[in-house]
This record gives structure tokens, C-alpha cells and sequence, in this order.
């Protein structure tokens, strides 16, 4: 007896898979020379499904970050005890998530540098994540300075971006680490109290100077040394 049960239907693509088929299709057959119709044929889906998803083809492309400032603001909506450091935890976040697709990040910064159009694109969708992070604390620090979190939303955002440039244009092994280092050295600047870095790469303030005369014994090398050290408890 032939089985009766409907067929299980297939799982509908998301707008970041159907980005991704876009990508592809963008770096094997040239921006300009694919068309909306052929995206929406090779993803599965009709062509006013297509544009229902997205106004067009520019935007195709940068489906994950929409994802991304969807997810960026979902954060902020929840309590942090630190908003500075909030930023730098949010700008990490789509750090990881372009690292875990590195594959067809870079292919679809190979794409993008070809096309005027979506360098132009990318420049604007660098700018939401720019004023998502100053919106959030300039509404969580009021008595900050307006003009202090827009440069330091600025400087997270480019630090953000050399970083991701790095690991996705040369065969530097950068990771979260060097990420957070480098956040850490822009919230110095805003902030110089901001806690030092722990173990290699700490601040200066966890070098111990003693000074004594070139005649001196060993002993008191050790005695000023431990002087110092002792300077530092109190």
C-alpha cells in the first residue's frame, strides 16, 4: 500500500541564506550581469517573493547585517552595568559572526570592491552601526557630552572595521583577542582609568622603576626594588 502521508515541505530559506546564494552568484557571474530573477531562480523562490524580502538587488547583500543591528539592539534592550564596555561587547559580536562565515565574507568583500554601487552601500550600512552605538549612549549616559559618544561609536566602529579588513584580506590569524585589545586601547582613551590589560600587553602603570647609583650592592638594588613595591600597596 503506498504511503498517504503529505510530503514534508521544504523549509523556506532565510534572507541570509538567500543572500548568500546572491554572493555567490555576484562573485562567479559579475554584479552587474546578474539579474534579481536569476538570485530568486537559484534560491528557490518566486520573483516577488524575492523583492517581498528585499526592495532590490543592491540590498541583497547585506542581509546578515540587517540581522546584526536587529541582534545589536536586542542587546542594548537588556541591562548593563558598564555602556562603554556594552559597545565594545556589541562591536564583537558582529566580529564573531563575520568569523564564523569567513568564507563568503570574503568573497563578498571581492564583489563589493568591484561595484561602486555597493561600496557605496557598505558605507552607509557602516554609518547605522556607527549611530546605533552612539544612540545607545547618549540614551543610557545623558551627562555624557552628545559629540564624546559619537566619536567614541566612531572609534569602535573603525577599530571594529580594520580588524575585520585584517582577517578578511590577509592571512593574519586575528581573532577576538586581538579585537578586545584593541577596544580596550579605545576605551583608554576615552577613559584612561579603565582597567590595564592583564598578563602580555600590560599597561604601563604595572612597571615597577626603582632608581639607585651605579656603586650600589645588590642588596640595596633589592632594598630599593622592594620599596617600591611596597609604594605600590598603598
Amino acid at each position: 500500500m503506498p504511503d498517504a502521508s503529505p510530503a514534508t515541505a521544504p523549509t523556506p530559506l532565510s534572507r541570509v541564506d538567500v543572500a548568500d546564494i546572491a554572493v555567490r552568484l555576484f562573485h562567479d557571474h559579475g554584479y552587474e550581469a546578474t539579474s534579481a530573477t536569476q538570485i530568486a531562480e537559484a534560491a528557490g523562490v518566486s520573483r516577488s517573493t524575492f523583492f517581498r524580502q528585499f526592495g532590490s538587488k543592491d540590498d541583497v547583500i547585506f542581509a546578515d547585517h540587517d540581522e546584526l543591528l536587529e541582534q545589536i539592539s536586542s542587546y542594548f534592550a537588556t541591562q548593563h552595568s558598564d555602556p562603554w564596555i556594552a559597545v565594545c561587547d556589541a562591536a564583537a559580536l558582529v566580529f564573531e559572526r563575520f568569523r564564523e562565515r569567513l568564507e563568503i565574507v570574503r568573497l563578498r568583500d571581492l564583489v563589493v570592491r568591484e561595484s561602486q554601487v555597493l561600496r557605496d552601500r557598505e558605507t552607509i550600512m557602516v554609518s547605522r552601526y556607527e549611530k546605533t552605538f552612539a544612540a545607545y549612549l547618549r540614551q543610557m549616559l545623558p551627562a555624557v557630552p552628545p559629540l564624546t559618544a559619537i566619536r567614541f561609536a566612531s572609534a569602535v566602529t573603525a577599530t571594529h572595521n580594520f580588524e575585520l579588513r585584517r582577517l578578511i584580506r590577509s592571512d593574519d590569524p586575528v581573532g577576538p583577542d586581538e579585537l578586545a585589545e584593541e577596544l580596550l586601547s579605545v576605551r583608554r582613551l576615552f577613559s584612561p582609568d579603565s582597567e590595564p590589560r592583564a598578563g602580555r600587553g600590560a599597561s604601563r602603570s604595572d612597571l615597577v622603576v626603582a632608581v639607585f647609583p651605579a656603586s650600589a650592592s645588590p642588596h640595596e638594588m633589592a632594598l630599593a626594588i622592594e620599596k617600591q613595591l611596597r609604594a605600590l600597596e598603598h
